[in-house]
């Protein structure tokens, strides 16, 4: 099955819409390689702020829903909808949920003006969620409309250290989106533990412990929202000299690619811990602005090997498709390579230490659980906990 091949680029710059915008991850990873947004649509009042104190000169719509089109001009569409509802921590409704079934809204945009380019982001559990109900109902309204498709999750882990798998979808009318999204695959793993001896710095969910604690070397797990138990919090982070602590919240945004305080504009009319709701419902920008770099200067991508999906299909980690057929592709979770860097290294500022009280709950937890973690993390756990515990008298 062919697809169009992409076109020579046009030398005028491409604009992009945002809806669900955020804090603004697709605007700065496109507008890091010249590609203008001329339009963000965002509903809550805090990222808004945020947007405009990095963003002033975008137009800014408050809601989807009273969005009449697209602006004229548009070459790129981009929306990363919300995810409560298909989330593995939220309700699990779906795109019958108040909140995701907003990605029909797109749809009623595009229904009324095509864009080129239209670029979906979302959590992974899209693909399986009531067998993939999303993604399906996504790839089939494309189709209906004309577009050609590929979807690949991806590990942000290739570009910064942070386990953050997400999925994109890249649509295109014209040009061929295997040759954005598909092409460029790393074999290389980050994150992994290999050694019995603790030699670097490891992160992990402190507010979790008991099933799961997001484990990672060099790397700190996903940025979240809140936690299981409802705590916006920071992950953790163990050292080797012994000590355990959350991230300063300049280095989470460094973490998501973004400068550092581009977020501390929302001190200035809500908590201070909003901002770690913000990074963490933000989209990684280093991913972004590699898309972007891949839609200016595609490169072709070898399907030789892609299989043919047979009815009634789970849906894989990447694929493409076009005209009512599907292929699953071998494109892997790391579209480039990294030179990985110590954490200690990383960051820039030091960390909060973890309570005595927070350490000892998950100690307890990290025990009482199924979770099988390395020796040397247990035991550098269990020596915080009475270092602290002496601390406090």
């Amino acid at each position: 099955m062919m697809l169009m091949s992409n076109r020579t680029p046009d030398k005028s710059p491409l604009k992009m819409v945002s809806l669900f915008a955020g804090i603004g991850g697709f605007e700065l990873g496109f507008k890091r390689t010249g590609i203008e947004t001329i339009m963000a649509c965002e509903i809550d009042p805090i990222a808004q702020h945020v947007l405009r104190a990095n963003f002033p000169d975008i137009k800014l719509v408050n809601d989807i829903c009273d969005l009449n089109e697209i602006p004229n001009g548009t070459d790129i569409l981009c929306a990363g909808f919300p995810c409560q509802d298909i989330s593995t921590i939220g309700v699990k409704t779906g795109l019958s949920g108040e909140r995701s079934s907003l990605v029909r809204e797109v749809f009623r945009l595009l229904e009324k003006k095509k864009v080129e380019w239209v670029i979906f982001e979302n959590v992974p559990n899209m693909l399986f969620l009531r067998k993939g109900e999303t993604i399906r109902t996504i790839t089939e309204a494309l189709e209906a409309l004309g577009y050609s498709w590929a979807y690949r999750m991806i590990d942000s882990l290739a570009f910064v250290p942070q386990r953050r798998r997400r999925v994109f979808v890249i649509a295109s009318l014209h040009n061929d989106p295997r040759d954005v999204l598909l092409s460029g695959s790393s074999l290389q793993e980050h994150g992994v533990i290999t050694s019995t001896e603790f030699e670097e710095p490891c992160g992990f969910y402190w507010t979790e412990g008991k099933y799961a604690i997001g484990l990672y070397q060099n790397a700190i797990p996903t940025l979240k929202v809140g936690s299981t138990i409802g705590i916006p919090s920071a992950p953790a982070i163990a050292f080797p000299d012994g000590t355990v602590g959350s991230p300063d919240i300049r280095d989470a945004e460094r973490l998501q690619g973004f400068p550092e305080d581009w977020t501390i504009s929302a001190e200035k009319i809500a908590k201070t811990n909003i901002r770690w709701k913000l990074v963490g419902n933000a989209v990684t920008v280093d991913v972004i602005s590699w898309i972007a770099r891949k839609i200016l200067t595609p490169e072709q991508y070898d399907s030789s090997q892609d299989i043919e999906l047979r009815k009634n299909h789970k849906w894989p980690n990447s694929c493409w498709g076009s005209n009512g057929k599907r292929f699953s592709s071998k494109a892997t979770l790391y579209p480039v390579d990294r030179v990985e860097v110590s954490l200690s290294e990383f960051l820039k500022y030091p960390c909060k230490p973890l309570s005595y009280k927070a350490a000892k709950g998950f100690e307890s937890r990290l025990v009482s659980g199924t979770v099988r973690s390395p020796q040397f993390f247990i035991n550098a756990i269990h020596q915080y906990v009475e270092r602290k515990g002496e601390e406090n008298g």
